[in-house]
């Protein structure tokens, strides 16, 4: 997949094309039903496809507190470079670019840069353009003006709709499994380990602490069963993808007030992951996090956790 950000820069292999848009926070199963189709149209007709999405979200220069992207940036272009498109345009979302038209940004972006041929959507392509007025019924109009065709995909899912906002609140719940069936995969975040409190080290259960600065939404506090996956190691190698167990909280054992992400490689203690990029997936959720009243009771706790953790992953194949 090219990833290019200056519309000016659009390679000539890549136009015309056929083409969608949408933020794709999570990349979910209707997002990759839509890119399918995208793919699909563009081999029937002999043409590249293409992605357009926006960096930042728009939410962040609008509503910059009411939103926790489930992936953004760089995990939403990686995750849209496993769906087989041949480019993806990535537009600086200011608040001068939100100013255009449904018409201005249709044109520019479509006809004019990328000469799409046909835009692929899901029926509830709505609220780009100024003042949020474009839809379905503007892109049918517009295509029939200028020239391209449109496709449009009805709302899919499978007992519930798929959207980003159902794995938001899936996963402010802690609910794994359910976010898991609307993502298509597990969920994950991406982050560089960093020194914490060594208090797993201690324990006999040192932990990876992903950085404040990870990429990806903190699901509810709890521990879970999972996989750490160190970026830097080659797919095949078998030290790149590791069972582990994740904790999400503050320590409430030890009074902690910071939130972390950490996570446990099943029964390995002489990793040294500091520095590297990780990635885990959060598979399936344990417990809620506890309070104990002592050291004793934690370690009994964790050594159950551990436990669950083995016999959940033992079945499963890691994505």
């Amino acid at each position: 997949m090219h990833r290019w950000t200056d519309p000016a820069e659009t390679p000539p292999g890549l136009r015309p094309c056929v083409a969608t848009f949408g933020n794709f926070d999570g990349v979910h199963l209707g997002h990759r039903a839509v890119l399918a189709r995208l793919v699909a149209e563009a081999t029937e007709r002999g043409l590249p496809s293409v992605a357009v999405t926006f960096d930042p979200h728009p939410a962040a220069i609008f509503h910059p507190d009411t939103l926790e992207l489930i992936s953004p940036g760089r995990l939403r272009d990686d995750l849209l470079a496993t769906t087989g498109i041949d480019g993806l345009l990535v537009l600086d979302f200011t608040e001068e670019f939100a100013q255009q038209t449904a018409e201005e940004f249709i044109v520019h972006t479509f006809v004019e840069t990328l000469g799409a041929q046909v835009i692929v959507v899901g029926e509830d392509a709505r609220g780009f353009g100024r003042g949020y007025t474009g839809d379905v019924s503007t892109l049918a109009a517009l295509g029939a003006e200028h020239g391209f065709d449109v496709v449009v995909l009805d709302d899919l899912g499978n007992g519930e709709r798929w959207s980003s906002s159902a794995v938001r609140r899936h996963l402010a719940a802690g609910e794994i499994a359910e976010a898991s069936a609307v993502l298509g995969r597990p969920h994950r975040m991406t982050g560089t380990v960093v020194h914490g409190a060594h208090r797993g080290r201690e324990l006999g259960y040192p932990t990876a602490n992903l950085s404040p600065d990870s990429l990806g939404l903190v699901p509810a506090d709890g521990v879970y069963a999972g996989w750490l996956t160190r970026v830097s190691k080659a797919d095949d190698d078998p030290e790149r993808t590791l069972p582990a167990a994740i904790s999400v909280g503050t320590n409430p054992t030890f009074d902690g007030t910071v939130r972390t992400v950490e996570a446990y490689v099943l029964d390995r203690t002489d990793l040294d992951l500091y520095d590297e990029e990780v990635t885990v997936e959060f598979v399936h959720r344990i417990r809620p996090t506890l309070r104990f009243d002592s050291i004793e009771e934690l370690l009994e706790a964790m050594a159950g956790d551990i436990d669950t953790c083995r016999q959940v992953l033992a079945s499963i194949v890691p994505s």
